[in-house]
């Protein structure tokens, strides 16, 4: 299981995949950010995943923004799940 690829909810639609980078930046270095948009509108899902270099970067960012609010919302960071 990679634990470096982490599931990043509850994100306002103001949110972008840019957005998302700099908000996780602080913990390390990013491989990559992606948020998770609609096919047919391009509007956001209010998900997306953040990939570090490293687990300890990881693990960093889930204890400092799981739950932290984001425009009134409490943000759910934790480590991505395979697809089953």
């Amino acid at each position: 299981m990679d634990n470096k690829k982490l599931f990043v909810g509850n994100l306002p639609w103001t949110v972008t995949s840019d957005s998302l980078r700099e908000m996780f930046a602080e913990f390390g270095e990013i491989v990559e950010a992606m948020l998770i948009t609609d096919r047919e509108t391009g509007r956001s899902k209010g998900f997306g995943f953040v990939t570090f270099t490293t687990e300890e970067a990881a693990q960093a960012a889930i204890s400092a923004k799981n739950n932290s609010d984001l425009e009134g919302r409490p943000m759910v960071v934790n480590v991505a799940k395979p697809k089953e």
